[in-house]
């Protein structure tokens, strides 16, 4: 049987774009997991109140997994949560029943900064940041 490949190495540490980021501390693979983005699983309710106190902070923690669930990165989270939003991000996500992959959509560099499209349908109260004059708002 073989061996699960480790996850790609990767740091936390100070954005252009937003407060803390994720670098890439190694090349990454086009399509590769990088981390799961993990959290406490919460009902979408639950979510739903948890974000507006998030968002009055200028934070988005919350990820909805479907209609029924989310994960608040807040509670139990892990460093995905510092991978921050650009609309033509280098990451993809994808969803295994009730587990969130953070996987790259093209080979990353190492010191690289990870990012990703967070796809928000809410309020759109925060305004983007992922290049200069961006118009877009999550």
């Amino acid at each position: 049987m073989s061996r699960p490949r480790p996850l790609p190495k990767i740091i936390r540490k100070r954005s252009k774009l937003h407060g803390f980021g994720v670098f890439a501390r190694e090349p990454i693979n086009k399509n590769r997991r990088i981390i799961d983005y993990a959290g406490e699983l919460i009902p979408t309710k639950e979510s739903e109140k948890r974000e507006e106190q998030y968002l009055a902070e200028g934070c988005i923690w919350t990820f909805r997994l479907n209609r029924r669930w989310s994960r608040d990165a807040l509670v139990g989270g892990n460093i995905a949560r510092f991978i921050n939003h650009s609309c033509k991000g280098n990451c993809w996500v994808e969803i295994s029943g009730r587990t969130i992959w953070i996987r790259a959509s093209r080979l990353i560099q190492p010191g690289e900064e990870l990012s990703y499209d967070y796809c928000t349908d809410g309020v759109q109260s925060i305004p983007c940041r992922c290049r200069p004059g961006c118009a877009h708002r999550l």
